[in-house]
């Protein structure tokens, strides 16, 4: 029998828990022909204007003496420019992190503490100033696995199973994997712009040797009873432990086989791939959302009580996923209505309450992780998804409205323009607050009507 080691990588076979071998059927990327692409990011999201305390100038001691160390840490001049860009735009020095941290100190952590053996921390530094400078640069786009590492992939994919057939079959996989993992994107590319320095000190913790990093949450951002929120914390085998009647610290970490495509990517990143930051946290995201069983290595999850689906993360896991990474009550709007065949059959809302909801969310200043549905002719018509994330609205000359959107499925790191006309109708879910939620109609929380759903069509077996 053949070992597994991972040269380079720092891993070895006797480290890892083999995953459990799974049947991958062929995904076909869409895309969407009403998308226009525009040619640079011009636009940016709102939070780049938001009321979060923005500081241009280093004042202490201690900032002037990490940015320093960071400049000098950085040899190319494009980083020093980015870095620079990352002070001036107000970026660097906003702490809305769990716990006030600065994007700073973050970036500070990365390149004085230890990281993951097999990450370079002047890699991770580089990957986290491309993100302040150019969000849009997160991407669900798979990476390939090298040549030289598949061998050891394979063997751990595969339990070490000798069948020829069975190893030809798991690389065909790797070799045309494309990830489920948008729901994921959307909330990490919305904790870039929102939470700045949540998101790098989820990136320290992600990429330290650890793999690992504690949030403290509001029980009430889950659901207004708290008991309720713990079932939801439990039933998601979200780690945690309560600190007093209203909050609570949960562990967030990827699963044991993202850092392997994390190292891969460190070294071997090609353009329009995943970045190693983008690994872990979509990973962590996974983990999250598909009650800790996902396998970063085939990009499945196991079936449960929500779904019997092994790919990406429904609505119901997408919404528990937002708010707890957010810490704000979110509320998945449902729009359309979809039959027992999985055809549309109607909506729940017309589309002048809809496009309202949507602008009085980014109003406030949120993005919006919506999920928008289109017919699957290689399906019977059966309507497939994508989740996407707006990020602001615009009116052009003519009069014609457009939203203007993130979508880490184009390979194009940058903005896209979709029509209210065309995006309207096929929006099945929305992301927003529960305040603007609950202004049009009396809602139920969205976990209860999947659990009412679950029951019922359990007893109806």
């Amino acid at each position: 029998m053949d070992s597994v080691q991972f040269k380079n990588l720092g891993v070895g076979v006797n480290e890892l828990n083999s995953p459990q071998t799974v049947n991958r059927k062929q995904t076909n990327a869409v895309t969407n022909p009403a998308v226009t692409q525009t040619k640079s990011p011009e636009y940016r999201p709102a939070s780049y204007t938001t009321a979060v305390t923005v500081r241009t100038t280093l004042t202490t001691k201690d900032e002037k003496k990490k940015y320093k160390e960071l400049m000098e840490e950085l040899i190319n001049p494009k980083y020093k420019r980015k870095l620079e860009y990352a002070l001036k735009s107000g970026q660097l020095l906003k702490n809305n992190s769990n716990d006030k941290s600065t994007v700073l100190d973050n970036l500070y952590k990365i390149i004085t503490e230890e990281r993951d053996p097999g990450l370079d921390k002047d890699t991770i530094l580089q990957e986290c100033l491309d993100i302040i400078a150019n969000p849009y640069v997160i991407t669900q786009t798979c990476e390939d696995i090298p040549q030289e590492y598949q061998k050891s992939v394979i063997g751990l994919i595969t339990g070490l199973d000798t069948n020829p057939k069975k190893i030809l079959e798991t690389k065909w996989e790797l070799d045309n994997m494309h990830t489920g993992t948008c729901p994921a994107a959307s909330i990490e590319f919305d904790l870039a712009t929102k939470h700045t320095a949540e998101f790098f000190r989820l990136v320290e913790g992600l990429t330290s040797p650890k793999h690992q990093v504690t949030k403290k949450i509001k029980l009430d951002s889950l659901s207004e009873n708290s008991l309720d929120a713990i079932w939801l914390l439990n039933k998601f085998k979200t780690p945690w432990q309560k600190e007093d009647f209203n909050t609570a610290t949960i562990l967030l970490k990827p699963d044991e086989n993202a850092i392997i495509r994390a190292r891969i990517q460190n070294h071997h990143k090609d353009k329009g791939e995943r970045s190693l930051i983008d690994v872990l946290m979509q990973s962590t995201f996974m983990q999250l959302g598909s009650q800790q069983t996902y396998n970063s290595l085939v990009d499945k999850r196991a079936p449960n009580d929500w779904t019997q689906d092994d790919g990406g993360l429904i609505e119901f896991e997408k919404t528990f996923v937002e708010s707890v990474i957010e810490d704000k009550n979110t509320t998945s709007v449902i729009y359309q209505n979809v039959d027992a065949e999985g055809r549309l059959s109607g909506y729940t809302k017309d589309f002048a309450t809809i496009k309202k909801e949507l602008l009085d969310t980014l109003k406030a200043g949120y993005n919006i992780n919506i999920g928008y549905t289109w017919p699957d002719p290689y399906n019977d018509n059966r309507l497939a998804g994508h989740e996407i994330t707006i990020v602001s609205y615009k009116v052009k000359p003519n009069g014609e409205g457009v939203f203007i959107c993130q979508d880490s499925d184009d390979k194009k790191a940058e903005a896209i323009e979709m029509t209210e006309k065309e995006l309207l109708p096929k929006i099945h879910h929305a992301g927003i607050p529960e305040s603007i939620a609950a202004k049009d109609f009396d809602y139920e929380e969205s976990w209860k009507l999947t659990l009412d759903e679950y029951n019922a069509a359990k007893k109806q077996k």
